[in-house]
């Protein structure tokens, strides 16, 4: 299989990290997530890494003005991809909210995008980032109803993208 990088998003308890451990069954996978050195950052000014609404806006909030400072998460996700490449992993997911993050990171890496759905959970609207996650035209759309289906998926979405 050639190298793929995936953009990976969803809303708050979609499944997308349950996703990309299924599909870790069935090739190797790197995984990474856009918001890593924000989380980093958090932590030294207090945050202890729940994710109430509070928590959720303050990490939104602070991803941006990392971005406007210096993009740490951008540059970020750079080296994660140089990592990658050098690596023998064959599949790439990076987690990014932000439709315009979203956008840049797939012209950048030649990436294709995945949106996790999983029906009944409500839109978070308390910050930028979770609020705007379905406004992007992604690629590949995954419902999650069960683990049985989501596994299901999983391996069908191998297959896919080896085509």
């Amino acid at each position: 299989m050639k190298k793929q990088i995936i953009i990976i998003n969803g809303t708050g308890g979609s499944g997308k990290d349950t996703f990309v451990e299924f599909v870790s069954k069935y090739c190797k996978v790197f995984n990474f997530s856009s918001i890593n050195k924000v989380k980093e950052v958090a932590t030294v000014v207090g945050w202890n890494g729940t994710k109430t609404e509070k928590d959720r806006k303050f990490l939104s909030d602070l991803k941006k003005l990392t971005t406007e400072y210096n993009d740490m998460a951008f540059n970020s996700i750079k080296k994660a991809v140089e990592d990658f490449k050098k690596s023998n992993n064959e599949i790439m997911f990076i987690h990014i909210r932000e439709p315009e993050e979203i956008k840049r990171a797939m012209n950048a890496f030649g990436a294709k995008t995945l949106l996790i759905k999983r029906e009944g959970l409500e839109t978070i609207t308390s910050n930028y980032s979770d609020a705007n996650v379905e406004k992007y035209n992604y690629d590949y759309v995954v419902i999650n109803t069960t683990l049985e289906q989501l596994d299901k998926e999983a391996k069908e979405f191998i297959n896919r993208i080896k085509d």
